[in-house]
């Protein structure tokens, strides 16, 4: 990478194709983490998601034990973990413990959507009422909780007439660096009113980037953690040897969002070939359309001119790219060589 290009980044959803099982799914994400570690990509985070049939990042904090054991240098993360969906001190526990194991590598997204369907969301918190609307309106002192509760000297804890010290981990000697996440301007606000660094999931909505990105740097809060205003945004990525075969490669995935955001029934991932053969609604072919001009997708010139020109139209010097490539008919279950090609020609 020149220096003048952003620093690049790897958000990794784990998908699950439809020929893969969810032990592939995992192979070929590792190969991915490698790829990046090799490359010089500065992060790998993995993303939350529940009960989909394309998608294998149940679990971030696992997740990400096993990228950074087989990785060396890159900083791993979750992008992010939905907090309304867990108790903050489980999640204080689990980061505690990756920043022990690996020192200055973690990072911990924090985000407010459930990341699942309505239903996956009640039984994620053990048939206590799902995602309550009074866990989303405690997410800033969730937030809070999570953070105090990573220091080394911990949180004190009133209980029943008593104070009560808790600490995520006994002899904490750093924390994990903590980002919040968003797709609307309330992570935005908070992130500013609290003065944590802050990312815009840009490969997810595609809208309103500037003004969320405007509103964190605009009320943003100087805090023990951060001086000033940090952050970066998240874009999905097919790059291959030429334009005509980084379109086909991108089909997939952009069938797939077109089945989310349309209601449709969600089933593992296509390959290339399934995706070129699926009848597509005329109704949806302006929704591909419009996607598909918020995407990185061309050969390597084009992909790396248009990071840069993202990382410069945005105020940012980093782009976390989600790797979108698809596979096609008889490629190796358990590895995903078009999003590794895609990592490597922008990284070239």
């Amino acid at each position: 990478m020149s220096s003048s290009a952003p620093a690049l980044s790897v958000l990794d959803l784990v998908p699950v194709r439809s020929d893969q099982s969810t032990s592939d799914a995992l192979a070929a994400m590792l190969d991915l983490a490698r790829a990046a570690d090799d490359l010089g990509y500065r992060r790998f985070w993995v993303a939350e998601h529940h009960n989909m049939a394309a998608i294998a990042s149940t679990n971030p904090p696992v997740l990400i034990a096993m990228i950074a054991a087989a990785t060396q240098r890159i900083r791993v993360g979750s992008g992010g973990v939905m907090l309304p969906n867990h108790a903050p001190l489980v999640i204080a526990e689990q980061f505690a413990l990756l920043e022990a194991a690996y020192p200055d590598r973690v990072d911990l997204g924090i985000g407010r959507a459930p990341g699942t369907d309505p239903v996956t969301s009640w039984a994620l918190r053990h048939g206590a009422g799902g995602v309550s609307d009074e866990a989303v309106s405690r997410f800033p002192e969730y937030v809070e909780n999570v953070l105090a509760m990573m220091e080394p000297t911990g949180v004190g804890l009133a209980l029943q007439g008593r104070q009560h010290l808790l600490r995520a981990t006994p002899e904490a000697r750093s924390v994990p660096q903590i980002w919040l996440l968003g797709s609307s301007d309330y992570s935005a606000r908070l992130a500013a009113e609290k003065g944590l660094p802050y990312v815009f999931a840009h490969h997810f909505s595609g809208q309103g980037t500037a003004e969320a990105l405007e509103l964190y740097r605009s009320q943003f809060r100087p805090s023990p953690e951060l001086a000033e205003p940090r952050t970066f945004l998240t874009v999905n990525a097919a790059v291959a040897e030429t334009t005509e075969e980084a379109e086909r490669l991108a089909l997939p995935q952009l069938l797939q969002m077109v089945a989310l955001r349309t209601g449709q029934p969600l089933t593992a991932q296509l390959t290339v070939e399934e995706a070129l053969a699926a009848e597509v609604p005329e109704a949806h072919r302006g929704m591909i359309d419009a996607m598909r001009t918020r995407w990185v997708i061309g050969d390597a010139e084009q992909g790396r001119a248009q990071l840069a020109d993202l990382a410069s139209s945005y105020g940012v010097d980093e782009v976390m790219v989600n790797p979108v490539a698809g596979a096609t008919a008889g490629t190796a279950t358990d590895a995903s060589p078009a999003r590794i090609e895609t990592l490597r020609l922008l990284a070239a």
